[in-house]
């Protein structure tokens, strides 16, 4: 099986030096961009994986990077932030990213995002949780997990693979609450941090989108999942699963 090809985008080529030597130790086939113009480039060139890229880059920066990436390109993205841009963090994943590491990263951490990410687009089961054996549908909404395809109305709805994995735990409990903390380990095959915000976003991004979708249409909350204050998120049509 060939190995996968990852884009490193950073303006900090000795980082990108010592990342790329890292990861190409771990069986992976590493390329480095190190300006936004650069990466489009290579991405219109060559098929990658999974984009780890900086926010932080002279000229076009990464968030700029990312809105224009997302609409081409359906790979994964890893974004690096400063430590303290909480904002920067949010905002990349509001914008489709499928998680984020710190600045300075350790090699090996960023090696382990790669791999959860990965594993979870190539629709392996986590740890812990299982995502269901069988297509659900709720109420016009239609998950199949074997296609990962989902409907509103008949009409494709869009997400990412982070976004999938939380509506399809959701609807598969739906009518129980689900612990941040647990949806992390099982939508990121990670362990919760502090100040983590990550399985907030990607819930928050599910919900607009289903409110979008199901704006005109009679009978359907507002709010599909609700957030149970302490505790986690909940599916509230459980009596609905067909």
């Amino acid at each position: 099986m060939p190995s996968e090809r990852l884009l490193l985008v950073d303006d900090d080529r000795e980082l990108c030096s010592l990342l790329s030597e890292y990861l190409s130790a771990e069986d992976y086939q590493v390329e480095c961009a190190y300006n936004g113009q650069q990466a489009l480039e290579k991405l219109q060139s060559q098929s990658y994986g999974l984009v780890v890229l900086d926010i932080m880059m002279p000229g076009m920066s990464g968030l700029e990077l990312l809105q224009q990436i997302r609409p081409r390109y359906t790979l994964p993205v890893i974004m690096l932030t400063g430590r303290g841009d909480e904002i920067d963090r949010i905002l990349g994943l509001e914008m489709g990213a499928d998680d984020y590491l710190g600045k300075p990263c350790n090699p090996r951490e960023l090696l382990a995002r790669i791999r959860a990410v990965l594993r979870r687009l190539s629709h392996q089961a986590p740890l812990e949780g299982r995502l269901p054996d069988t297509a659900m549908t709720v109420a016009g909404l239609s998950l199949n997990p074997t296609t990962r395809d989902v409907t509103v109305n008949g009409e494709p709805l869009d997400l990412t693979s982070a976004e999938f994995n939380v509506l399809a735990y959701l609807m598969q409990h739906a009518g129980q609450v689900l612990g941040k903390d647990q949806l992390t380990r099982w939508v990121l095959h990670r362990e919760i941090s502090a100040y983590d915000r990550a399985i907030d976003v990607h819930v928050s991004r599910v919900r607009q989108k289903l409110a979008k979708s199901f704006a005109h249409t009679p009978r359907v909350p507002k709010e599909l999942i609700k957030t149970v204050r302490g505790q986690g998120y909940i599916f509230v049509l459980s009596d609905l699963i067909d």
